[in-house]
């Protein structure tokens, strides 16, 4: 019998996957990054962890954010029943704030950098009706 509940221990260790989800924005990376390897989670992760402060660091952006549950992660998660449950929040910061070159037959609306509220509504309405037309992606640009 306690070789069958070790077999099983070692099973359930042995077969867990770990959580990891990633962001992609298209901006383009740096190497600028902000790390919380031990991001506070509690209640199996019903209430998530704090805001990772990286506006100050990332001057252009995101480019990436990935979370993630490694392997003491979870070790602690599961000591703790699962009350306190860690995770790992790796930010890449954009190494500009601009998209990559737009396909050659990108549909574009142009925004002039100091538009008004109503220009810039008026600016996605047109965006929203020209793809609702073409049944394409229209991007909105800065002029």
């Amino acid at each position: 019998m306690r070789k069958l509940l070790s077999t099983l221990a070692v099973a359930a260790v042995v077969t867990t996957g770990c959580y990891h989800a990633t962001v992609v924005t298209g901006l383009p990376a740096s190497s600028e990054t902000v790390s919380q390897q031990w991001a506070a989670a509690w209640i199996d992760g019903l209430v998530p962890p704090s805001t990772v402060e990286s506006a100050s660091k990332c001057r252009n952006g995101v480019a990436k954010v990935e979370t993630q549950m490694s392997f003491p992660n979870m070790l602690v998660g599961m000591i703790t029943f699962g009350i306190f449950t860690p995770m790992q929040i790796d930010v890449t910061c954009a190494s500009s704030n601009r998209m990559g070159a737009l396909p050659g037959n990108a549909k574009t609306v142009a925004v002039k950098n100091d538009a008004s509220r109503q220009e810039l509504e008026g600016a996605l309405a047109q965006a929203i009706e020209l793809s609702r037309k073409s049944d394409q992606p229209v991007y909105l640009v800065h002029e």
